[in-house]
């Protein structure tokens, strides 16, 4: 399994679980004509984003043994801190805890 794939089952039991999830790709990219376009919510921008009853969610998905990023770290403890939802998971599982623990 791949890091798209395990986003994926995420997706599809978040929507399970009654969370609207939207894939937030960041980068930039070059033009043909040269022009840098950057895309994406911000630098450290959750891999997913969408809510749920009402509030702010984020979560970025990482393999088993990997870690965010400081800039991904930053971006899920200031959702938290803004009374978001933010976590970072490695399996789908774990959206039970974060989901059904929740308001």
């Amino acid at each position: 399994m791949n890091e798209t794939n395990l986003m994926q089952l995420v997706r599809l039991r978040a929507s399970q679980l009654g969370v609207t999830l939207y894939r937030n790709n960041t980068g930039k990219m070059q033009t043909k004509d040269g022009r840098w376009v950057t895309f994406g919510l911000c630098v450290g921008g959750s891999d997913l984003i969408g809510w749920y009853k009402g509030r702010f969610t984020a979560i970025e998905v990482k393999m088993p043994g990997k870690k965010p990023t400081p800039e991904q770290a930053h971006f899920i403890d200031m959702v938290n801190k803004a009374g978001g939802i933010g976590a970072v998971i490695t399996d789908p599982a774990q959206l039970e805890k974060i989901f059904v623990d929740t308001v």
